[in-house]
C-alpha cells in the first residue's frame, strides 16, 4: 500500500503573481502521493488558501483545483478597464506620461482621498467564491492568514476560527491602494511586511514537519538594478521578502544550536523546539522566470497573464516532485544553512 506523505505549505503573496501559486497548487492537488495538512498563506497566497480549503470541503481535491481555476478566472473578469484599472496594472501604459501621472497621483493622495466609498472589487469575488463558514469548520488541513495590525505594528495571525472575507482582505490591503481593513476595532495592512508568509504557526501547530515554501518574490539577483524602475523593483522585492529571511534564517540558526547541543535534555526538549529540530524545509520558486517581471506586473490580471503564470507554477512544482518528492518524510531539500552564510 503506497504510503501518503503529510506535507504543509507557507503561500508567499504576491498580487497577480499569486497565480503562480495556483499553478503550484494545481499541480500538488493532482498528486496523491502528498496530503496537504496545513496552510499559512499571507495577501494572494491567503486568498488561495481559503479557496482551496473551500474547495477541499466541496468534494476533494478535483473541486479544489477546480475553485482555484474559477476563482482566478473571476479575479480577471473583474479587472476594471477605464483609467482606474489601467492605474492599478495596465501594461498598454507603462513608461507613458499617463503611467506616470497616475503613479504620481498614487503617491500623493492615499486611499482613503482616492477611493472614499472604499471600492474593493476582491471583497465580492470573495464572498461569491468562498464559504467561510465552510472554511473556518474545515477538518482537511489547518489554515493561518498574517496581517499587519497598523496600531501596533505587529504581525496578526489570523487563526482557522477567525478567518473572513475581511481577515484575507487585511492581509491584503496594500497600504497605498486599499484602505486599512477594520476587524473588532483594530485596523490592518498587507501582511507581507511582517510575514510573507509566517512560518512559525505551521512549525508550531501543524502534525507534518515538511514544510514546502511557495515562493513568488525572488530572493537573489544577478544584476545589479541602475535604472529607477529596476530599482524599485529591486526594493519591493526586498521589502517583500524581508520577513521571511529573518524567520528563514532565525530557524536555521535554532536548528544548528540543537545539533551542536546533541542529545536532548532530561525530559526531552520543549516543543517549539522539538518541531524545529524535526522540520524538513523545501521550496518551490521560479526566480529566473519571475525576476523577469516587473512589481508593476503584480497588478496585471489580464486573463493571458495569469494563465502563463498559472503554467509557470506547474512546471516549477512538477520539476519539484520530480527532483525531490523522495525527500519528503526523510530530510530536507532546500538548505536553510545557507542563510547562515
Amino acid at each position: 500500500m503506497r504510503r501518503v506523505k503529510p506535507i504543509e505549505l507557507a503561500l508567499q503573496g504576491g498580487g497577480a503573481h499569486g497565480a503562480f501559486t495556483w499553478g503550484v497548487l494545481d499541480r500538488l492537488l493532482e498528486d496523491e502521493r502528498l496530503e496537504i495538512v496545513g496552510i499559512s498563506g499571507t495577501s494572494a497566497g491567503a486568498m488561495n488558501a481559503v479557496v482551496l480549503a473551500d474547495g477541499l470541503m466541496r468534494g476533494g481535491r478535483q473541486a479544489a483545483r477546480e475553485r482555484l481555476a474559477h476563482f482566478w478566472r473571476r479575479v480577471s473578469g473583474a479587472a476594471p478597464a477605464d483609467v482606474f484599472g489601467a492605474f492599478f496594472g495596465n501594461f498598454v501604459l507603462a513608461g507613458s506620461p499617463l503611467a506616470w501621472y497616475l503613479d504620481w497621483v498614487g503617491r500623493a493622495f492615499s486611499p482613503y482621498q482616492l477611493n472614499p466609498l472604499d471600492i474593493n472589487p476582491l471583497r465580492e469575488i470573495l464572498a461569491a467564491e468562498v464559504d467561510f463558514e465552510r472554511v473556518r469548520r474545515c477538518d482537511k488541513l489547518k489554515l493561518f492568514v498574517s496581517a499587519t495590525n497598523v496600531r501596533t505594528g505587529k504581525l496578526k495571525e489570523f487563526r482557522q476560527h477567525e478567518l473572513s472575507v475581511e481577515a484575507v482582505l487585511a492581509s491584503a490591503a496594500l497600504p497605498m491602494v486599499f484602505r486599512a481593513v477594520e476587524i473588532d476595532g483594530e485596523a490592518y495592512w498587507d501582511g507581507g511586511y511582517l510575514g510573507n508568509p509566517s512560518l512559525l504557526p505551521l512549525v508550531a501547530d501543524s502534525p507534518a514537519h515538511d514544510l514546502l515554501l511557495v515562493q513568488i518574490n525572488p530572493i537573489h539577483r544577478e544584476s545589479i538594478p541602475t535604472s529607477a524602475p529596476q530599482i524599485l523593483d529591486r526594493l519591493n522585492e526586498i521589502t517583500f521578502n524581508s520577513s521571511l529571511v529573518k524567520e528563514l534564517r532565525t530557524l536555521a540558526l535554532i536548528q544548528q544550536l540543537l545539533r551542536e547541543e546533541g542529545a536532548p535534555p532530561p525530559g526531552g526538549r520543549a516543543p517549539l523546539f522539538a518541531q524545529i529540530e524535526a522540520l524538513r524545509m523545501h521550496r518551490i520558486a521560479a526566480e529566473a522566470e519571475l525576476a523577469q517581471l516587473g512589481a508593476g506586473s503584480k497588478m496585471n490580471t489580464a486573463w493571458a497573464f495569469l494563465r502563463r503564470l498559472y503554467g509557470i507554477g506547474r512546471t516549477a512544482a512538477d520539476e519539484w516532485l520530480e527532483r525531490n518528492f523522495t525527500h519528503v518524510g526523510r530530510r530536507s531539500s532546500f538548505d536553510l544553512g545557507a542563510f547562515l552564510r
